[in-house]
């Protein structure tokens, strides 16, 4: 079944062929109409089913008819990270040539200036970051009270960052009659409260997600030790041994993108990092030169990577394994795609058991082993004495009955020596002691030989019970 069937613009229709695609994807085909009928939707599919279509072509139709007011956009679509939002302002911008729709993105490291101005004029669509959203909202640079279509991106990635109380601030600022579209990869408790509230007999539909990868794409799994210099050690091997044209290095987490991204830097590769912490307009610049080949690799956490759109990517490399099982199907199908040959290598540590077990689970058979000799954590056991040998850090084996150095043992030495002459300072310094009016350090004990009991009947004088020595001594003297 072709485009035609589903109700959409003769206009629409001869964007979507311009762009090269005849047929939709299961959640296009299943969305679109529905859509166009104006029904709320519950969408239920993984990022790479072709969902951001099957919203962006039906709204392009819809929002045809109308015109949009000064600071009242006509459609709102939320979306967790800027690259998510930056791609479906580019596929507005690619299905929606043909008509004279306005469109503004409201997105972090951005300045708030230009923004406004677009939002001054209209806008048909607003495509926005929760966060920046409610900047320009407390602001007063745009009002929602207008919005006749709501929809909600990548909404289970929304609560793995901590968006869904803003999500929820947003949605209660939404007119009464309001067409909202939900799409989500999983759908969690906190996501379902959202859903039940603010959807109005949704028609759900859910595209199951894949489990399985692409036969176009080689895997291996690389054992490595549990030391970080190890792994990065070896994932320069792999890119050294590998025919690698250009590729993507996917870290868990946004520290590790760092640091690895500064390793391979050191060690003379073409490489730049993309996470959450950077400018937009670094971000953005980044992306541009990978795609134009003017960096070879990219080192990317999971969010920011969402919504990248590179192809010919010839290898993935996952420096840890997902946390998230069905992520490594998300990671390693960015190379392998249009029929093309692609390859991932995947770093694994001794503790990575249980991520590496679900992973596997997941897809049903064990992912081919690839053992890199020299980095594993045996060879990594053994070769330490040899990197620290004649160091002091060097600790003898217990097993080899080797001694320890005498460097060792001179502390203890020169300890026993001072405590053997410790008595004999204590006794040439107790006059000086008795006779100082200094308080005794609170908990020390105090012997008898050093305190004269006071006799009985005898006055208290002084400062307790003696009379300092330089108090009775004589001045004629």
């Amino acid at each position: 079944m072709g485009f035609e069937y589903l109700g959409l613009s003769e206009q629409l229709l001869a964007a979507i062929k311009d762009a090269g695609y005849t047929e939709p994807t299961p959640i296009q085909a299943k969305a679109i109409p529905s859509v166009l009928q104006g029904r709320d939707i519950l969408g239920i599919a993984q990022t790479g089913t072709g969902k951001t279509a099957s919203f962006t072509l039906p709204l392009i139709d819809i929002l045809s008819e109308g015109r949009a007011r000064a600071r009242m956009p006509r459609t709102l679509i939320l979306e967790p990270t800027r690259e998510l939002a930056a791609q479906v302002a580019e596929s507005f911008e690619k299905y929606g040539k043909n008509s004279k729709l306005t469109m503004a993105l409201l997105i972090g490291g951005v300045a708030f200036a230009e923004q406004e101005k677009l939002l001054d004029r209209g806008v048909d669509v607003l495509i926005a970051t929760p966060g920046r959203l409610i900047d320009h909202l407390e602001r007063g640079h745009v009002m929602l009270t207008g919005t006749e279509i709501l929809v909600v991106d990548e909404a289970d990635r929304m609560l793995d960052m901590g968006f869904i109380p803003d999500v929820e601030k947003i949605c209660k600022l939404m007119p009464p009659r309001l067409q909202s579209l939900f799409f989500s990869a999983t759908m969690p408790k906190e996501v379902k409260r959202l859903t039940d509230q603010f959807l109005k007999d949704p028609k759900e539909i859910t595209v199951s997600s894949p489990k399985s990868t692409a036969v176009t794409i080689t895997q291996k799994l690389v054992r490595v030790a549990a030391d970080d210099k190890v792994k990065r050690a070896a994932l320069r091997h792999l890119i050294e041994t590998n025919d690698v044209k250009n590729g993507i290095i996917f870290c868990n987490r946004k520290s590790d993108v760092k640091v690895v991204a500064k390793s391979l830097a050191v060690h003379g590769f073409s490489v730049a990092e993309i996470h959450g912490d950077l400018p937009q307009s670094i971000r953005s610049e980044t992306l541009a030169k990978y795609k134009a080949g003017e960096i070879q690799l990219l080192v990317a956490s999971d969010v920011a990577a969402r919504g990248l759109d590179v192809s010919n990517i010839s290898h993935v490399f996952n420096y840890d394994i997902p946390r998230n099982p069905e992520d490594y199907i998300h990671r390693i199908g960015r190379t392998g795609r249009a029929g093309k040959e692609g390859w991932s290598f995947s770093l694994t540590t001794p503790k990575d058991k249980k991520y590496l077990d679900a992973l596997q689970k997941m897809l049903g058979n064990d992912i081919p082993v690839e053992d890199l000799e020299g980095f594993d954590a045996p060879a990594t056991r053994e070769r330490r004495p040899r990197t620290s040998e004649g160091g002091r850090d060097r600790k003898p084996s217990a097993a080899s009955g080797e001694k320890r150095a005498p460097a060792r043992r001179e502390p203890a030495e020169k300890k026993e020596t001072s405590e053997r002459k410790e008595p004999s300072t204590r006794r040439e310094s107790s006059p000086r002691r008795e006779s100082s009016p200094r308080r005794e350090a609170p908990g020390r004990r105090e012997t008898s030989d050093r305190r004269e009991p006071r006799e009985s009947g005898k006055p208290v004088v002084g400062m307790g019970d003696h009379v300092p020595a330089f108090l009775l001594r004589d001045e004629n003297k």
